[in-house]
C-alpha cells in the first residue's frame, strides 16, 4: 500500500515539472516571435531618443513614449505610417514646410530627397538685441519782441539718442525667416538742437522787417521728452469708426491728440513745433505717451515712433 502512494507522488511530480517545462518554452516561443524594433525619434528641438518597440504605426511608438504633438508639429513619415527596424521618426513644424513644398510643386520644379529634407529642416528661435538711434528734433526759438538786434544763433547742439530694441528672430537652415519686436527700452533721450531766430533790422529812416515763428511756437511752459506714435479713426486703432473723442468732439487731423488724464481736456501741447489740444483718451495712452489723431492707416503706420519734447502752451 505504501509503495502505490509513493508511485503515485512520484508521477503527480513529474506532471507538475513536465508543466512548468511547456510553459516556460511557449513564453519563450512568444518573446521570439515578438517583433522588437529599435526606432530613432527626433525631437523638434534636435534632441534624439532611441526606442524599442514592438509597435506597428507612427502614433503608436509616440503613444507609447508619452510624446503628444502640437498643433502645428507633424511627423515624418505620417502618424499611420508603419514603421520598421532602424527607421527615424522626426517631428518638425507643420505650416512653414507645407508653404515650402507647395511653393516647390507650383514652380514645377525637380525636387530631390535632399530638397525635401532642407525643407523640413527644424526651426530655431534667438533673442537678439540691437541697438537703435533716436534722431534729435531742431527746435527755433521765437527771438520776437526781445530788446537790440539778434542773429542766427545755435543755443544748445542736438545730440541723437540710443534705445535698444529686443527681437525674437526665428531661423531656418541658419536663415532668417521672421522677426518680431518684443520691447523696447530708451538707453539715452535725444537732445534737441535748439536754434535763435533771426531779427533784421535795416539803417534808419527804412522799414524794420521781422521773421515770425508760426503760432505753433507760441509761449510755453516746462519741455519733456514724450513717447509720441499716431492713430486714426479706423477700428483697428479705435475699436469704433465714428471719429468721436472721449471728450465728445470730432477728431480732427492736425488738432486732435490722447493723452494721459494729467492732461485736461482742451490742453494746448507744443509737440515738436505743433501746438495740438488733448481732445482724447486712451487705454494705451499713459504716462510719457502721446497719441497723434492722422486721417488714414497709412499715415498712422509711416509716423512710427518719434521722440519729441512736449511743452504746454500758455
Amino acid at each position: 500500500m505504501k509503495k502505490e502512494e509513493n508511485a503515485s507522488i512520484s508521477i503527480m511530480k513529474i506532471i507538475c515539472v513536465t508543466v512548468i517545462l511547456i510553459l516556460i518554452s511557449g513564453i519563450g516561443v512568444m518573446a521570439v516571435n515578438t517583433d522588437l524594433k529599435d526606432v530613432t525619434i527626433i525631437l523638434q528641438n534636435g534632441y534624439e531618443m532611441t526606442a524599442l518597440t514592438s509597435k506597428a504605426t507612427v502614433s503608436e511608438v509616440l503613444a507609447e513614449n508619452n510624446i503628444v504633438l502640437e498643433d502645428n508639429q507633424k511627423t515624418i513619415p505620417d502618424l499611420n505610417e508603419e514603421v520598421s527596424s532602424g527607421q527615424s521618426i522626426q517631428i518638425t513644424d507643420k505650416s512653414y514646410n507645407e508653404v515650402q513644398i507647395a511653393k516647390i510643386s507650383e514652380d514645377g520644379a525637380k525636387t530631390s530627397l535632399d530638397q525635401l529634407l532642407e525643407n523640413y529642416a527644424p526651426i530655431t528661435e534667438k533673442i537678439v538685441v540691437e541697438q537703435v538711434t533716436i534722431p534729435y528734433e531742431t527746435v527755433t526759438k521765437n527771438t520776437t519782441g526781445a530788446s537790440g538786434d539778434t542773429t542766427d544763433k545755435v543755443l544748445q547742439e542736438g545730440k541723437d539718442g540710443l534705445k535698444e530694441v529686443t527681437y525674437k528672430v526665428k531661423y531656418q537652415n541658419d536663415v532668417e525667416i521672421e522677426k518680431t519686436v518684443i520691447s523696447e527700452k530708451v538707453v539715452t533721450e535725444p537732445v534737441n538742437k535748439i536754434v535763435q531766430v533771426q531779427k533784421k533790422a535795416t539803417s534808419r529812416g527804412t522799414t524794420t522787417t521781422r521773421t515770425t515763428l508760426p503760432t505753433s511756437t507760441a509761449s510755453t511752459s516746462g519741455g519733456t521728452t514724450y513717447k509720441i506714435t499716431a492713430y486714426c479713426p479706423c477700428a483697428k486703432c479705435c475699436g469704433k469708426t465714428s471719429g468721436m473723442t472721449a471728450s465728445g468732439t470730432k477728431a480732427t487731423a492736425g488738432r486732435t491728440v490722447a493723452a494721459s488724464s494729467k492732461f485736461a481736456f482742451g490742453t494746448k501741447l507744443n509737440i515738436g513745433g505743433h501746438i495740438y489740444t488733448v481732445e482724447d483718451r486712451g487705454g494705451a495712452v499713459t504716462g510719457n505717451k502721446i497719441d497723434i489723431f492722422v486721417n488714414t492707416h497709412a499715415e498712422a503706420l509711416a509716423w512710427g515712433v518719434r521722440y519729441l519734447t512736449v511743452s504746454v502752451v500758455q
